[in-house]
């Protein structure tokens, strides 16, 4: 479980570093946990697309189709509530 959460974290991570703009994720500790639980959904994603894709019914997501899961999420929520405006 603890290693669940902390691999979620790595994706979600990197799925932000790759996605230019900034999320309307709250700053600290919330954002950090959201970010987290946006790695773990995209592994779950990515697992999906893989199997409906290529790979067989016990098939569990790589590092790559779990990022590629958390940015299809990631382009999602940007979808549903928008980018943080930087402007002042």
């Amino acid at each position: 479980m603890i290693g669940q959460i902390i691999g979620g974290l790595i994706v979600g991570v990197i799925a932000r570093l790759i996605m230019p703009g900034k999320e309307v994720f709250p700053a600290g500790i919330v954002g950090w946990i959201l970010t987290a639980i946006l790695g773990i959904v995209g592994a779950v994603i990515g697992g999906f697309i893989a199997r409906a894709l290529w790979a067989g019914e016990n098939y569990t997501a790589g590092w790559i189709m779990s990022i590629v899961g958390a940015i299809v999420l990631l382009v999602i929520v940007r979808m549903i509530f928008g980018t943080k405006n930087t402007m002042s």
